[in-house]
């Protein structure tokens, strides 16, 4: 079966996201619906998948990183889901000034 996974690095710094509260909604139309809703750990990564198992779908979904930083407060990533059993892995790279995310592995 496949799974979400994320991380936070703070580039200014060179150090991992920590403390980064991370909402994942599914959408369906103008629906959207929450899913997860947790927080990066000491690594940076969340302490399990976001979506796992019989709840990982097909479809299309938004991240939304609270970074409170300088100038971004929140972060969205839209993203779709085209096949349920691969891994996806959404990183956000982050700085108070910018940021940059990329399917990982």
């Amino acid at each position: 079966m496949g799974k979400l996974t994320t991380h936070v690095l703070d580039t200014a710094r060179g150090k991992p996201g920590i403390g980064i509260r991370v909402e994942l909604f599914r959408l369906d139309g103008e629906k959207r619906s929450l899913v997860a809703d947790t927080k990066t750990n000491a690594d940076g990564r969340t302490d399990a998948p976001l979506l796992e198992g019989d709840k990982f779908k097909s479809g299309t979904y938004e991240l939304v990183f609270h970074v409170g930083a300088a100038f971004f407060d929140r972060v969205p990533v839209r993203f779709t889901i085209a096949d349920a059993t691969q891994h996806y892995h959404v990183p956000l790279l982050c700085s108070p000034w910018g940021y940059t995310t990329y399917r990982g592995s």
